[in-house]
């Protein structure tokens, strides 16, 4: 029987597993298809955008000293998910290769469906175990990583974005009037590469070569390779393409997640390749508390770059004065990048209202603006 500190706890972490509702979705889905299918995105997007008009913001903070023993049943949900997602996925994948049921523009609509749950939830949580010191949650958000074959996002993240973001040398930094579709292929062209050069001076410090068997690319490219095989084994060539399209939507899901967090944002210059220490004021942040449930904190995105071993019950909301804030949540939001002359047209003012904020000495934003090249020495 749970104590009544426990039960308190259990409590308030339950609404974080709304991330199980897409589980019965699927099935759903996968057995009676039809308007069936709607439900995935309808859910992710949809209902999350009502709830956060129903909900709300949540401003209050939890103690960011709250011992890792206290946080049990929140961190239980980013444990206990790897298991379902794959379950999930190839459970799909036999029943679609075992029944006839589906037509065929069904079948890639469920799998536009597994790969909104496998991207939504799948990568988020996988952000929020790649950051932690534990091996065993590191090796989760490789497996959930590997299973939407982007593996090298943990190397990127980790050693390129958290290290250059908002500068000229972090690719997932979306610059001022970039479309989200130029964004996206420039992202999808430079990460893997500047990942994989990260890795490699690492390894270059320590003596080794890049083809040192500890540079984890080797256990990205093996566990990538066994999930498609898996999915061969289990659907064939049809199994193959369903898991590779399920993947690709989700790496769009994050995608447009990351051309959000940091649009337009950019760090001060500070001349001879050095740039102003992040700072909140350098991610935008979204106390919605619907989506915030959903995506287990990722809207308080400040705090996260700020301080980015903080696990996400713990990460801390920032009022206007300390960081950019976004009127809507993520899933609100995602559905406007899409439409590039929209979401210009909504984010540009706010950019430029930050920029006045933060940085009212700054009268020539060209070399920011530009952001494709380092800014020469000397810049603002």
């Amino acid at each position: 029987m749970l104590s009544p500190a426990a039960f308190r706890s259990l409590t308030a972490a339950l609404p974080f597993w709304v991330s199980l509702g897409f589980v019965p979705m699927i099935a759903a889905a996968a057995w009676w298809g039809g308007w069936w299918l709607l439900a995935m995105p309808v859910y992710g997007w949809g209902v999350f955008t009502l709830l956060d008009f129903l909900t709300g913001l949540n401003e209050d903070n939890a103690d960011p000293d709250t011992p890792t023993s206290d946080l049990i049943w929140y961190r239980a949900i980013t444990l206990i998910w790897f298991p379902i997602q794959v379950i999930v996925i190839f459970g799909a994948l036999w029943w679609v290769s075992a029944t006839d049921h589906l037509h065929r523009a069904e079948v890639v609509a469920l799998f536009f469906g597994v790969g909104v749950m496998s991207g939504v939830i799948g990568i988020v949580y996988s952000h929020e175990l790649l950051h932690q010191k534990s091996p065993a949650e590191r090796w989760l958000a490789d497996l959930l990583l590997a299973s939407v074959l982007y593996s090298h996002f943990r190397s990127e993240h980790l050693l390129v974005h958290h290290r250059y973001v908002g500068t000229p040398r972090d690719p997932v930094t979306a610059r001022l009037n970039e479309g989200f579709q130029a964004y996206f292929w420039r992202v999808l062209r430079d990460c893997p590469p500047s990942a994989l050069r990260a890795e490699a001076a690492m390894l270059a410090r320590k003596g080794l070569s890049a083809w040192h068997w500890s540079n984890p690319f080797w256990r990205y490219a093996t566990l990538q390779i066994g999930f498609l095989a898996l999915a061969f084994a289990i659907a064939g060539p049809l199994g193959l393409a369903l898991f590779i399209w399920q993947a690709a939507i989700a790496i769009w899901q994050l995608e447009l997640t990351n051309y959000i967090e940091h649009y337009g944002l950019t760090r001060r210059y500070l001349g001879d390749g050095r740039y102003e220490p992040v700072r909140p004021r350098h991610s935008w942040n979204a106390a919605h508390k619907a989506s915030n449930w959903l995506m287990i904190n990722l809207q308080r995105h400040s705090d996260h770059h700020y301080k980015p071993d903080r696990r996400f019950p713990l990460l801390q909301t920032y009022s206007e004065d300390e960081a950019p804030q976004l009127p809507y949540g993520y899933p609100a939001l995602t559905t406007l990048a899409m439409i590039p002359p929209l979401w210009r047209r909504f984010m540009n003012p706010k950019v430029r209202a930050w920029r006045r904020r933060f940085y009212p000495d700054i009268e020539d934003w060209t070399p920011y603006d530009t952001h494709t090249t380092p800014l020469p020495r000397g810049a603002a």
